[in-house]
């Protein structure tokens, strides 16, 4: 894993995606405790990739569209 900080391009895309999953979170009235619940993830990591703070694996994106019964595409723009 490489040391340096990612672009800046980087960290707003990460913030887009972690916004498009808490809107169709809430949109579904579903708390970070139930997605996670649903995703098979920790609340903390929901919370994560929701604030966008910390990079993510992919699997873990897969799991929450799966949760929220959307395509990944969906999410990641």
């Amino acid at each position: 894993m490489p040391s340096d900080p990612p672009p800046a391009w980087v960290l707003t895309r990460r913030r887009q995606i972690g916004d498009r999953i808490r809107a169709t979170r809430t949109g579904r009235k579903l708390s970070q405790e139930k997605l996670a619940e649903l995703a098979g993830l920790d609340r903390k990591t929901v919370n994560r990739i929701e604030q966008g703070t910390h990079s993510t694996l992919i699997d873990h994106l897969l799991l929450i569209a799966d949760a929220l019964h959307v395509p990944l595409r969906d999410l990641v723009g």
